[in-house]
C-alpha cells in the first residue's frame, strides 16, 4: 500500500509541475497554419515548434480549460471518460476549437494514442487529487 501512495505523490508532484506550462501556451500563426506554441519552451532566437503534450492537453480538460468548447472538468470529465462518453478525438477536437492545437493533430495517431493513454490514466490521476 506504502508503494501506492509513493507513486500517487509522484503523480500528483508531476502534475502540479507541469500545470504552470499550460497557461503559457499561446497560438502564432504561420501563413496559412495556425500553430500552438509553449512559450515556454521557445528561446526568442528559435524556430522550432511543439504544441501541447498530451498529458498536458488532459490536465488543461480536467481543470477546466476546454469547458466553453464541450469538454467538462474534474470528476465528471473522468466520469464521461470511464464511461466512452468522451474519447481522445473529442479532446483533440475541442483543443483544436480552442485554438491550442492545430488541425492536422485530428490526423495523427501517434498523438491521439497518446492522448488516448493519458485519459485512460486521468481515473488514477484524480483519485490521488
Amino acid at each position: 500500500m506504502k508503494l501506492v501512495t509513493l507513486i500517487n505523490s509522484g503523480l500528483i508532484f508531476a502534475f502540479i509541475t507541469f500545470v504552470p506550462g499550460i497557461a503559457g501556451a499561446q497560438t502564432a500563426t504561420n501563413n496559412t497554419s495556425e500553430i500552438a506554441i509553449n512559450s515556454n519552451n521557445l528561446s526568442t532566437s528559435s524556430t522550432s515548434v511543439s504544441y501541447l503534450e498530451p498529458f498536458n492537453l488532459v490536465t488543461f480538460a480536467y481543470q477546466g480549460g476546454l469547458k466553453q468548447h464541450g469538454i467538462p472538468s474534474g470528476e465528471t470529465l473522468v466520469y464521461q471518460t470511464l464511461n466512452r462518453n468522451i474519447i481522445a478525438k473529442d479532446l483533440v477536437k475541442a483543443a483544436v476549437n480552442a485554438d491550442k492545437l492545430p488541425s492536422q493533430v485530428l490526423n495523427d495517431q501517434n498523438y491521439l494514442s497518446a492522448v488516448n493513454l493519458q485519459l485512460n490514466a486521468l481515473p488514477d490521476y484524480a483519485a490521488a487529487d
